[in-house]
C-alpha cells in the first residue's frame, strides 16, 4: 500500500495556499486569538481535501521460474542407446520439475541444421536464442541433456546472460571406446600418374584395446592397399592419381567390437587430378590446307607439348638437288616410334600415307601395340586413305575401326550428328547441331568406308560415317573420315565448332571421365546430392543410394538432354555415399570431411564441468545400473546459490512479480471527506460563538 495525490488545483497554487494558511495560523496562534488552533486545523483539512490524497494498493502475481532444458539431438546422439537414454531422461526430468508449480520448463530441441556442411553441436547458441525473451532474473538454471560433445561452450570468464546454475545430464557410459581414422596431411591436387603422399592416423578415444588396426585403402571405389596401423601414430601412404578430375581416396579402419559407432571408421580425401602437359605426336603427310589448322590448334594450347613429324620431301620427289645441299634435318624416327612412343599421350595421323616406306612396316606394328596397351590414336583421313598407300594397308589396320572401300564421296554436305552422336558426350550439344540443316558450313568430300566398328557419332553425305570412335584393347581410336575440317577454321559459310569438337575428341581419347559415353557421376552442393548418368543406350532406370549408415534408397533419374539423365536430392546424413546404377558405381562425400561432429563420439563429463563448477551446478551421468536411467532430484533455492549440491539439481527461484492491477481509495471523497470538513468548520464556528 501507498498514498498518492490527485490534486484538484495545480501544485503551485496549492503550495501558495498552504504558505498563506500557515502564515495566518501562525499569526493567530502568536497573538493568542480565540480559536487559532481550530482555524489552523480547518485550513489544513481544506488544503488536504484540495490535494485529494488517494490510498493505492497494487495487485501483483508471482512469476514462474524459467528452467530451460537443452536437449541434444546431434549426430553423435543418434546411436540407439543414447537416443533411448535421452528420451527416458527427458521424461523423468519433466516429472521432477512438475512437482514444483512455480517452475516452468522450456524444452529446447537442438538438431543439426538441414543445410549445414560441417555439422557441430551448438547447444549454447540454441540456449541464448531460446531465452532471448526472458529477463535474466527469471532464469532459475539451465539443464543440458547431452553426451558432452559440445562445440560452442563459452569461456570460463565469458558472460552467460544470466546468473544461475548450469547442469549437465550426460548420456552414454563412462567406459566407452571408439576408434576413428583421420587425414593429417594430404594434397588437394595431384598430377596424373605422379606419386603423391599423405599422412593418416588411427585414433582410439577412450580406453584403447591396444591392438593394431587394419586399414583398407580404396581409390575411386577400387581397393589399392591394405595396411596395418598403430593407433595414435602418423602413417605415411604413397599413391598415384589415376585420372584427371575428381578422385576419391577412401581410408577405412576395421570395426572393433564394442566401439560406440562405426560411422567415423571411414574418411575420404578428395584429390583433383591434373594432367601434366599433354604430349602429342602429329604425323602429317604432304602439306595441305588443313595441316595448318591442326598445328595452330595444338600450338594454341599451352598444356600441349607438340612434336610434329611431317613429310616435306617424300622419297619419290626428285628435283636434282644434291642431298648434301638440302636444309632438311633427318627426323629421329626410331627414337619417336620405337624408343619413346609410350611417352606420348596422343598420336595424330593427318592425311598420312605410307608411300615409299618412309616409316618401316614394323613401326606400324609398334603403334598398334601402343594403342592396345592404352594409347590414343586419332586419324584425320583424306583422299590418300582411299589409295594404295593408305595406312589401312599396314599393320596399323588392326586397330582402325573403319576400312576404306577405295572410293571417295565427292559431294557437298552438312556434317550431322547421328542418333548415337546426339547422345555421345563428345558431340552432344555442339553449337549449331540442333538446327536442320546445322548452323555451320558445308564440307565437300569424305572417305567411303565399310560398316565401321565402335560408335559412328557424325555422318556425312548419304549418311555415310564421318566420325567414328572405338575402343581397342586398353586404348582408344578416333577416325575423322574427311580432311575438310579446316573449312570451319577458316570461317567458310560461317565456320563451325571445330575447336570444341577436336578438343572433345582428344580428351575422350585420353579417357577424360566427363566424356565417357557410359558414366555415372555424383557431386555435392552443401547437403544436396546431384547425380548424373550418361549413356548412349536406353533409359538406365533409377539410381541406388547407399548412405553412410548403410540405409539404401532409390533415386529416379530424369532425362535432361539426349543421353543425359540427372536428379537431385537433399540428404540428411553427413558422410560418404555410394551411388550405383546398373554395373556403374561412384562415391561422393556429403558435407565437410572433417566435420567436428565426427571427431569425437564418446560421451564425456569433462567439457561442461568447469562452467558447471563456476555456476554451482551439477554434471552427472544418467546411466544407472542394469541399463536404467536416473535423474537427480530438484532443489529449489531462494536467493543466490552459494553452495553447489552434489546430489541434486539446484534451481534459483525468482522473486519477480507481475502487476495485475491497482485498487485506489480517495481519502477525502464522498461523505467521509465532507463530514471531516464540516466538523472542522463547525468547530471553528462553535469556538467563536463562545
Amino acid at each position: 500500500m501507498n498514498i498518492g495525490f490527485a490534486p484538484f488545483l495545480p501544485w503551485p497554487i496549492l503550495t501558495a495556499l498552504a504558505v498563506l494558511t500557515l502564515a495566518i495560523a501562525a499569526l493567530a496562534i502568536f497573538r493568542r486569538l480565540r480559536g487559532g488552533w481550530i482555524r489552523a486545523l480547518a485550513g489544513i483539512a481544506l488544503l488536504a481535501a484540495l490535494a485529494n490524497p488517494v490510498l493505492m494498493q497494487e495487485d501483483r502475481e508471482q512469476l514462474t521460474t524459467i528452467v530451460p532444458i537443452v536437449v541434444d539431438h546431434s549426430l553423435s546422439q543418434q546411436t540407439p542407446e543414447r537416443s533411448k537414454m535421452t528420451d527416458d531422461a527427458l521424461a523423468m526430468l519433466k516429472d521432477r520439475l512438475a512437482q514444483f508449480p512455480r517452475m516452468e520448463p522450456r524444452i529446447v530441441e537442438v538438431r543439426d541444421p538441414a543445410e549445414a556442411e560441417s555439422p557441430s553441436t551448438r547447444l549454447f547458441s540454441a540456449l541464448s536464442s531460446a531465452i532471448a525473451d526472458v529477463p535474466p532474473a527469471r532464469i532459475g538454471g539451465a539443464i543440458f541433456l547431452t553426451d558432452g560433445q559440445i562445440h560452442d561452450i563459452p569461456g570460463i570468464n565469458q558472460q552467460l546472460g544470466f546468473d544461475a546454475p548450469i547442469h549437465g545430464l550426460i548420456t552414454g557410459k563412462p567406459d566407452e571406446f571408439d576408434r576413428r581414422i583421420e587425414i593429417v596431411r594430404a594434397p588437394r591436387f595431384g598430377i596424373v600418374n605422379d606419386e603423391q603422399q599423405l599422412v593418416f592416423r588411427v585414433v582410439d578415444d577412450g580406453k584403447s584395446p591396444g591392438v593394431t588396426a587394419a586399414v583398407t585403402v580404396k581409390m575411386n571405389g577400387d581397393e589399392i592397399a591394405t595396411l596395418q596401423a598403430t593407433p595414435g601414430q602418423d602413417m605415411p601412404f604413397s599413391f598415384k592419381v589415376p585420372r584427371a578430375g575428381n578422385n576419391v581416396l577412401e581410408f577405412a579402419v576395421a570395426e572393433v567390437p564394442g566401439e560406440v559407432t562405426a560411422i567415423n571408421n571411414r574418411t575420404v580425401q578428395l584429390i583433383e587430378g591434373i594432367r601434366q602437359n599433354m604430349r602429342v605426336l602429329l604425323v602429317s603427310g604432304e602439306p595441305h590446307a588443313g595441316e595448318r589448322a591442326w598445328r595452330n590448334l595444338l600450338k594454341s594450347d599451352a598444356s600441349v607439348d607438340l612434336v610434329h613429324f611431317t613429310i616435306l620431301r617424300p622419297p619419290d620427289k626428285q628435283d636434282g638437288t644434291p642431298i648434301n645441299e638440302l636444309s632438311l634435318i633427318a627426323f629421329p624416327t626410331r627414337e619417336l616410334f620405337v624408343d619413346k612412343i609410350n611417352s606420348f599421350d596422343l598420336i595424330i595421323f593427318d592425311r598420312y600415307q605410307d608411300r615409299q616406306n618412309v616409316l618401316p612396316t614394323i613401326y606400324y606394328d609398334y603403334m598398334a601395340q601402343y594403342v592396345e596397351n592404352g594409347g590414343a590414336l586419332l586419324v584425320a583421313a583424306g583422299p590418300e586413305h582411299a589409295g594404295g598407300s593408305s595406312i589401312a594397308l599396314t599393320p596399323l589396320a588392326s586397330v582402325l575401326p573403319a576400312e576404306p572401300t577405295g572410293q571417295m564421296i565427292e559431294k557437298a554436305f552438312y556434317p550431322r550428328l547421328s542418333d548415337q552422336g546426339r547422345k555421345h558426350p563428345v558431340t552432344r550439344g555442339l553449337d549449331g547441331s540442333d538446327a536442320e540443316p546445322p548452323h555451320w558450313g558445308r564440307w565437300f568430300r569424305s572417305v567411303d568406308v565399310e560398316p565401321p566398328q565402335g560408335q559412328t557419332v557424325m555422318v556425312g553425305a548419304n549418311s555415310s560415317p564421318l566420325l567414328v570412335l572405338n575402343r581397342v584393347g586398353q586404348g582408344r581410336v578416333a577416325m575423322l573420315l574427311s580432311d575438310e575440317g579446316w573449312l570451319w577454321a577458316r570461317g567458310f559459310e560461317g565456320g563451325g565448332p571445330h575447336v570444341s569438337l577436336y578438343r572433345r575428341i582428344a580428351h575422350w581419347l585420353l579417357k577424360e571421365p566427363a566424356l565417357e559415353e557410359e558414366a555415372l557421376t555424383a557431386n555435392a552442393a552443401g547437403r544436396t546430392l546431384q547425380v548424373t548418368r550418361q549413356t548412349i543406350g536406353d533409359d538406365p532406370g533409377p539410381a541406388t543410394i547407399k548412405s553412410p549408415s548403410g540405409r539404401s534408397q532409390t533415386l529416379p533419374l530424369k532425362q535432361t538432354q539426349p543421353g543425359l539423365y540427372q536428379a537431385e536430392k537433399h540428404m540428411d546424413e553427413i558422410g560418404l555415399y555410394q551411388i550405383a546404377n546398373g554395373n556403374l558405381s561412384t562415391l561422393v562425400h556429403i558435407g565437410a570431411i572433417d566435420a567436428p561432429e565426427f571427431r569425437a563420439m564418446i560421451s564425456t563429463t569433462e567439457t561442461l564441468k568447469p562452467l558447471s563448477q563456476k555456476t554451482k551446478g551439477l554434471v552427472t551421468r544418467v546411466a544407472g545400473v542394469n541399463g536404467s536411467v536416473t535423474v537427480p532430484q530438484v532443489l529449489p533455492v531462494r536467493g543466490a546459490v552459494r553452495v553447489a549440491d552434489n546430489q541434486r539439481l539446484t534451481i534459483r527461484m525468482t522473486d519477480e512479480t507481475v502487476l495485475k492491477g491497482i485498487n485506489t481509495l480517495p481519502l477525502f471523497a464522498g461523505f467521509a471527506g465532507l463530514a471531516a470538513l464540516l466538523f472542522a468548520f463547525s468547530a471553528t464556528w462553535w469556538r467563536e460563538g463562545r
